[in-house]
């Protein structure tokens, strides 16, 4: 299926590697033009060569991606102003010319609520919630203007089901789902912008492996046996893939998807035992 929208502008945040590499991956096939974020500059660059090479296979897939799409990457910390200036200014403005924006932080540590600071808090609230609207802040206008817009937010699966160590998280992301639930139904929706949240469960990504090796030390199981434990709690059997991961990523950002706002799309294997 053409998801109509070859030849658009994406900026993906969190790029160098995981699920936003994934999403970053997913939109290039589809010959979308992307502008990947990351603060490691050699680890970005080694994913730019990378999306280079799939944006070449793209462009000689023929037809509506026949456009060979371009690739820039630029290292920088988005969870600042002068990051987001950085990252603006490679799509030639203040974000007026994205067409599509995918956010993405890695989460805040795990812990106990009692041992959180004041500071803690508030740089689990800035990367995870204030970053996120600060970039939606930045382009939703310029995009309700050309009368197309898809902002992607990725957040969590504990959105929907708290996990009590991951109390920065839960609060943080809580906040911009809140934020982004009346956002997403303000006039932009009438103006072809969709802004939905994309909620991970447990995918095999090199955070989800140093999780795991934690936790296995500390139960004091091998890596293997406690990775075979937990797929075996998921329906599906087994993780998710940075690559299935993205292809979700870019079915919302497609014009088919045009119908749909204000989502929290769950994407865990059917772990969530929930009706709603």
């Amino acid at each position: 299926m053409d998801l109509g929208i070859a030849g658009k502008w994406a900026l993906v945040c969190g790029a160098s590697k995981g699920l936003g590499y994934g999403c970053a991956q997913a939109l290039v096939r589809e010959g979308v033009n992307v502008v990947i974020n990351a603060r490691n500059a050699e680890a970005l660059q080694e994913t730019a060569a990378l999306l280079i090479a799939d944006s070449a296979n793209a462009a000689s897939a023929g037809g509506p991606k026949a456009s060979k799409p371009q690739v820039l990457a630029v290292a920088a910390d988005i969870t600042t102003e002068a990051g987001r200036a950085a990252v603006f200014a490679a799509a030639g403005g203040p974000g007026r010319d994205f067409d599509i924006v995918v956010t993405n932080a890695g989460g805040p540590p795990t812990g106990d609520f009692r041992d959180w600071d004041r500071e803690a808090w508030i740089k689990a609230v800035d990367a995870n919630m204030l970053t996120p609207i600060e970039l939606i802040k930045a382009t939703v206008d310029g995009m309700a203007a050309r009368g197309f817009g898809r902002i992607v937010n990725i957040t969590s699966s504990a959105v929907k089901a708290p996990i009590d160590i991951l109390g920065l998280s839960n609060g943080a992301r809580s906040g911009l789902t809140g934020f982004v639930a009346g956002a997403a139904r303000s006039k932009i929706a009438a103006r072809g912008v969709t802004i939905n949240n994309l909620l991970p469960g447990k995918f095999d990504t090199d955070r989800l492996a140093a999780t795991v090796n934690a936790a296995a030390g500390k139960a004091g199981k091998s890596v293997d046996e406690f990775r075979a434990a937990q797929q075996a709690q998921i329906p599906a059997g087994r993780y998710g893939t940075a690559a299935e991961f993205g292809a979700i990523c870019a079915f919302l950002c497609s014009v088919q998807a045009g119908y749909m706002t204000g989502q929290n799309v769950l994407a865990d294997g059917g772990a969530y035992p929930g009706t709603f």
